[in-house]
């Protein structure tokens, strides 16, 4: 990874996504994190301040350090113990069943194979356990979507590895994890592009329910 990537790239999105906007849909959203946590792409810490205080422990992973010094700086001031682990998500090293909650915010755009992603926080939830996401994706505006897909390559390069078109709801059903609310919206503070959201949370599948489902091709 060269400076681009490691020093600039996170810090400009530090400043992007510390944005009041930013703020209040990590904060929604995380108000219903419980339990034993596990976040995946931890990024730059941003999410740390809007847990709620109950928490039993908070894991976090990601496969690189992300300006440490303002990461550790965020988790110093929770309540709860955080362990973070520079680790992919397609391969978490926890064992089965032993999450309440995962957490992915503006997360599954940029895992090279967000499936093997999901089938692995499927893995490591328990049966009665929550996934929590909060992901920017395809539009369902068939205008912007075509727009998402001319510039996607341009994207993943400035980005560092991030696409615009990718249709999160279908990749969470296709990992074997049932959505239980979703919600479809357009930032206010973001362009059009890269603004369209999915907002919800799943649980894990019955076995019979993923024997019936069909699978669906995933950007």
């Amino acid at each position: 990874m060269g400076l681009y990537a490691t020093q600039i790239f996170p810090r400009l999105m530090d400043r992007l996504m510390s944005g009041d906007e930013f703020q209040q849909l990590r904060k929604l959203l995380l108000q219903g994190a419980h339990g034993e946590v596990l976040e995946i792409g931890l990024g730059t810490g941003l999410n740390l301040p809007h847990y709620p205080g109950g928490l039993l422990r908070l894991h976090a992973v990601d496969p690189a350090p992300l300006l440490p010094d303002r990461v550790a700086q965020r988790s110093r001031a929770l309540t709860f113990p955080v362990q973070i682990e520079q680790v992919s998500a397609e391969t978490l090293p926890f064992d089965d069943r032993t999450f309440d909650c995962v957490v992915s915010t503006w997360t599954l755009c940029t895992i090279p194979d967000p499936v093997t992603a999901l089938r692995e926080v499927r893995r490591v939830l328990k049966p009665d356990g929550t996934f929590l996401f909060l992901e920017h994706g395809r539009s369902e505006e068939a205008r912007i979507a075509a727009w998402q897909d001319r510039m996607n390559p341009l994207q993943r390069v400035i980005g560092c590895g991030c696409n615009l078109n990718r249709k999160i709801d279908q990749l969470i059903e296709q990992a074997g994890l049932t959505i239980r609310q979703l919600e479809r919206f357009q930032m206010r503070s973001v362009p059009r592009l890269g603004g369209a959201m999915y907002r919800g949370s799943a649980v894990p599948s019955t076995a019979s329910a993923l024997r019936q489902r069909p699978l669906h091709e995933g950007r």
